[in-house]
């Protein structure tokens, strides 16, 4: 069954619809999948996804990697980052999502978008939400507790952005030696700056990266790209 928008198109119709009925998020995404033919969201969302799931994403990242998790707004790399969060806590391992972007409820509320409420009360999963954070924050989080398989950056842009923090570049390279350390993962979930709508492209790649302040792309491991249902992963360097 084909759907009538691109996934992303219908989440959004779904907050809009969750707004105007004051209804709870995954009500609102239920009945848009209902619309679409389905039983529930979360059968729908399995079918978007089906040629490209997390654990696929997961299995290409190994122990100190650095990747790049990146897509225009609307296009799924929240979600993304927060299912690979979801996938290594299920699979019995600490992970820690990290955001500057949004507050714990709206957080969680994108968990229960994929039908994972049973992971908001696992002691593996952490969504921290300080405006403190930076790599030498993040570090001695991690460090206060067990040591997490998998962290998730929402997002990248936001690292540097108070003044006291060291340059991004700095952080990303404080994080990488960390990681090779630790063996932890490490995703940044990444802004694709506006001119990608404008090139005739049909995935971002790592030029399409919005950097405000410099920053050598080549401290990463892995890139993966998001657009409009598609999805392209590769290794740097």
């Amino acid at each position: 069954m084909k759907l009538s928008a691109p996934i992303y198109q219908l989440k959004r119709k779904a907050k809009l619809l969750a707004r105007h009925q004051e209804i709870p998020l995954h009500k609102a995404l239920n009945n848009i999948a209902k619309q679409e033919g389905f039983t529930n969201w979360s059968l729908l969302s399995a079918k978007a996804s089906k040629h490209f799931h997390p654990v696929k994403l997961l299995s290409e990242l190994n122990s100190g990697d650095l990747a790049l998790l990146g897509a225009r707004p609307g296009h799924g790399k929240t979600l993304m980052g927060l299912q690979l969060v979801a996938e290594t806590v299920k699979s019995g391992c600490r992970s820690i999502f990290f955001t500057l972007d949004y507050n714990k409820r709206d957080a969680l509320e994108r968990i229960e978008i994929f039908g994972e409420n049973d992971l908001i009360t696992n002691n593996n999963l952490e969504i921290d939400v300080s405006d403190e954070i930076s790599a030498d924050y993040i570090i001695e989080k991690i460090k206060s507790g067990a040591t997490p398989k998998l962290v998730v950056i929402d997002y990248l842009q936001l690292l540097d952005q108070k003044r006291t923090n060291p340059d991004l570049s700095t952080q990303i390279q404080s994080l990488k030696n960390y990681a090779k350390e630790t063996g932890v993962i490490f995703v940044f979930i990444s802004q694709i700056d506006r001119s990608f709508e404008l090139s005739e492209k049909l995935i971002p790649d790592l030029s399409d990266i919005r950097l405000p302040n410099p920053l050598d792309l080549t401290l990463f491991n892995k890139s993966c790209f998001l657009n409009n249902g598609g999805i392209q992963v590769d290794s740097i360097n």
